[in-house]
């Protein structure tokens, strides 16, 4: 369940159990998803907009569901900003938590042909996964 509640000019969204806090309008998890995709689907946004929706993709406690992370993709592409792509399928992945090995590649499976299509890549094809100047042995680091 999503709850969406306003103080004042601000609108606040949570996603809840089964106990809600307060009165408001809710929403089921495939609305707030209908409605991310269709907002990320929009050919108005600007590079604000996207990073603004995408703060809302962050904020939320769980993963997005693969038709509006490809709606994502497809505005970051839009508006000409890989890195924020790249960025944010990096962020999936902290999202997965400890079921990484489980969800991530479940992720990348079903974005796959979005990321071929755009021409994105993920943190692993750009060697973001591995430490840089990561050492085998502590011991080394003293050595040249």
């Amino acid at each position: 369940m999503r709850l969406v509640t306003r103080q004042g000019n601000c609108v606040f969204q949570s996603r809840l159990g089964g106990v809600r806090f307060s009165h408001g309008q809710q929403e089921t998890d495939e609305e707030w998803d209908q409605r991310m995709t269709n907002f990320f689907q929009r050919k108005d946004l600007d590079g604000w907009d996207v990073r603004r929706g995408l703060q809302e993709l962050f904020s939320i406690d769980g993963v997005p569901d693969p038709v509006t992370i490809s709606a994502a993709l497809h505005a970051c592409r839009r508006v000409n900003d890989h890195s924020l792509a790249v960025r944010f399928m990096e962020t999936l992945r902290y999202k997965c938590g400890n079921k990484v090995r489980e969800i991530y590649p479940y992720l990348i499976q079903e974005v796959r042909p979005t990321l071929d299509q755009l021409g994105i890549s993920t943190p692993e094809d750009l060697g973001y996964d591995k430490p840089e100047l990561a050492l085998q042995n502590a011991e080394d680091m003293h050595t040249y």
